[in-house]
């Protein structure tokens, strides 16, 4: 297990819990999803959420779009299915 400090922090987005700053990273090793550590804007909720559930923000001057679906990749047995975080402008 490692857990690593991010300086500076990165902005995700973890699915239902909302936008917020990435502080940490932890890393069980092989078999295991990362888990990041978000501090989420809104609420100042800190949550450890697995590496499914998290997303980079859209950043224009990287070229980066605004995610307009996401798929579940079945990870840890789950079904595959599509959940919706905006659509494209």
């Amino acid at each position: 297990m490692s857990f690593t400090q991010l300086d500076p922090p990165i902005p995700l987005e973890v699915l239902d819990k909302g936008k917020g700053l990435a502080i940490g990273l932890i890393d069980y090793g092989p078999e295991h999803n990362l888990i990041w550590v978000t501090a989420i804007d809104a609420t100042g909720e800190i949550w450890c959420a697995p590496n499914p559930n998290v997303r980079m923000r859209q950043n224009w001057t990287m070229g980066r779009p605004k995610p307009y679906a996401v798929p579940d990749h079945g990870c840890a047995g789950e079904s595959a299915t599509v959940q919706s975080i905006a659509r494209p402008d």
